[in-house]
């Protein structure tokens, strides 16, 4: 499992539907930031994809994923930095590939 719920539990204090609410905006959220970092990445939008990436951070952090956490923290950063786009084409694929799978999971293990 590529997420834990620990810190939304801990939130939530048993209430199950604060845990769904959370976790219906991540599925909301999240996927379109992605497409939007994508496309803000291809556009070479280094202002865009630090904003993206920022907001991305805190929802993947919610859901104790700290790999992708690292990822967004990276793309967030060189995106800030101005880097080389080609830097920040690294460590999207990771990114990307993380959401991904947590949507799926998640779809999965809530019945959505």
């Amino acid at each position: 499992m590529i997420y834990n719920l620990d810190k939304i539990n801990e939130m939530a204090e048993g209430d199950e539907d604060f845990i769904n609410s959370v976790i219906s905006v991540f599925l909301e959220e999240v996927p379109q930031d992605l497409e939007l970092l994508e496309i803000a990445l291809n556009e070479q939008n280094h202002d865009q994809v630090y904003k993206l990436a920022h907001k991305i951070k805190p929802n993947v952090d919610l859901l104790g994923m700290e790999q992708t956490r690292a990822a967004a923290l990276q793309i967030e950063t060189l995106g800030k930095a101005e880097a080389n786009m080609s830097e920040i084409q690294v460590v999207f694929p990771l990114l990307k590939k993380d959401i991904h799978q947590v949507v799926s999971e998640l779809k999965k293990d809530f019945n959505i």
